[in-house]
């Protein structure tokens, strides 16, 4: 009796402490997956390829500060435990989303928009560096040490769920209310939608109680006076935290911003891929997927955290280039035959100034369907120069909103999927790694700050870093994956020969 009622009390525990991560996660991702219409909103129409990179940017910074909310809600968190910690980071993070929903555009308060985001996203950045390592502390110090891994891998499925919650919120309101109209205003809707999802969460959280483990520590009064000083001025745990920031989270993040945000940067940025294909590709993908962070979870209880996490490292060092290769080819409408093509509309034709001249710019837009059921839009540009003497300028046809065929498009899902079966090796055994590594009463703040840097600051800048490096002179596609893929070589270099394989001893007892 007394094991079922433990049992009921730890899913209690997964399930309260989830859902607000999950809505926290949903929050902060609902932003970079709607980058290119929110860059629209906040920087001149005519700022072109530099909106969606000045974004991306904002989208960073958010990651960046994340350290700086391990510390502060860490060093909170020890001080007067985990339970009120996240709860103040899951207002925070509330709050913050439900604003970014409300602030005018660019046409309405010039450059003031994307700065009131960019601090709405530093905020969130702030929360979220204190939520994560507040829940998974949580779950983890109510968890048998034997069955750590199992577990803390449900508080790891909730960033990949927050992402899947936050496409499928778009591509339901964008289904709706129409692309026009989504793009206009609609893409607010996630936004101020999260405020509801919080109120729950709240609610939840406020009838939860503090963990075992504090609770003990405090009664006992051995509780931190200074996390911050214990965590990084004691040379022996210090040493740990550096060994979990590059031989762990480092790659672990690069690992999972690759195979599921940067994907969906590539499909629709770079590949053109329609707007809804490329989220359900993702969506599939993730469904797919995410059972498996519970799986690799539940193995490292048995064969350790370090290999399965060094193996998911390395097959993305290999498998990379190859899969963005093949999102490449298969999305390559260039070569496409007149014998392929099954219909095409009559071109509509635009006519726009060239500003500082009396030219004009042409644009014939016609929608092209192919035999085997994929379509696109094919855009043909020419330069009409006012001296009649000179013909009309030919510029290369660009081609967008593809849809792909059926084979294809499950292919694709099939890709997808791979990447983020790396995902659920790399961060499924992560929590109970981290958590074993540092001793209860400096635990909160000692892991978020490698979590949050190596995670949040390495993995986090990989749709922004890898975008900037695809777009200088010279460079490929295919370029800027040399990042996530430099970062994940080294940390795997590091953990194989630093990393060892089995719990450290910090002289707690199991509960």
């Amino acid at each position: 009796m007394r094991i079922e009622s433990q049992k009921n009390s730890i899913f209690k525990v997964i399930g309260a402490s989830s859902l607000g991560t999950l809505i926290e996660w949903y929050d902060f991702y609902i932003f970079g997956s709607l980058a290119t219409i929110i860059g629209a909103q906040l920087f001149p129409a005519d700022a072109g390829a530099s909106a969606l990179i000045n974004t991306l940017a904002i989208f960073a910074a958010g990651f960046i500060v994340r350290p700086f909310g391990a510390l502060v809600f860490g060093r909170l968190g020890d001080l007067i435990g985990r339970k009120y910690t996240f709860l103040l980071t899951l207002v925070l993070m509330g709050g913050s989303t439900f604003l970014i929903g409300l602030i005018p555009s660019y046409s309405s308060i010039g450059y003031a928009a994307p700065i009131l985001v960019l601090i709405l996203r530093l905020i969130q950045g702030l929360a979220l560096g204190g939520e994560y390592g507040g829940a998974a502390t949580y779950v983890a110090e109510h968890a048998p040490a034997n069955r750590r891994g199992f577990f803390t891998s449900w508080i790891q499925t909730t960033a990949t769920g927050g992402l899947f919650l936050s496409l499928g919120i778009i591509v339901l309101t964008k289904n709706l209310i129409g692309a026009e109209d989504f793009a206009a205003w609609g893409w607010r809707i996630p936004f101020l939608l999260s405020i509801l999802l919080v109120g729950v969460s709240i609610y939840i959280r406020m009838k939860m109680h503090e963990s075992p483990m504090f609770t003990k520590l405090k009664s006992e009064g051995k509780v931190s006076k200074n996390p911050l000083k214990e965590s990084f001025s004691n040379k022996t745990n210090f040493k740990m935290v550096l060994l979990a920031l590059f031989g762990a989270t480092m790659g672990q993040g690069v690992i999972w911003y690759t195979g599921q945000f940067y994907a969906q940067s590539f499909l629709e940025n770079t590949c053109k891929v329609d707007f809804n294909d490329s989220r359900y590709i993702l969506l599939w993908g993730i469904a797919f997927a995410t059972p498996f962070f519970v799986i690799f979870g539940a193995w490292s209880d048995k064969v350790g955290r370090k290999w399965i996490m060094l193996t998911g490292m390395l097959l993305g060092i290999v498998f990379y280039r190859p899969i963005y290769q093949v999102f490449l080819d298969d999305t390559d409408v260039s070569r496409v035959s007149q014998q392929d093509i099954k219909e095409s509309t009559v071109p509509v034709v635009t006519r726009t100034a060239v500003p500082k001249s009396l030219d004009s710019l042409i644009t014939r837009t016609s929608a092209v369907t192919l035999l085997n059921g994929a379509s696109y839009t094919r855009v043909e540009t020419y330069t009409r120069f006012a001296e009649r003497e000179k013909t009309d300028q030919r510029h290369p046809d660009t081609f967008k909103d593809k849809k792909l065929s059926a084979p294809v498009f499950w292919k694709f899902v099939g890709l997808i999927f791979f990447q983020i079966l790396l995902v659920t090796m790399v961060y499924g055994p992560i929590a109970a790694f981290l958590v074993e590594l540092f001793p209860t009463k400096i635990r909160y703040t000692s892991m978020s700050l490698p979590y949050h840097v190596g995670n949040g600051v390495f993995g986090g800048l990989v749709p922004f870093i890898a975008t900037l490096i695809a777009s200088f002179s010279g460079a490929t596609p295919l370029s800027g994956l040399w990042y996530p893929i430099g970062i994940a070589a080294l940390s795997l270099v590091i953990g194989t020969i630093y990393l060892s394989n089995k719990k450290p001893d910090h002289g707690e007892s199991d509960h």
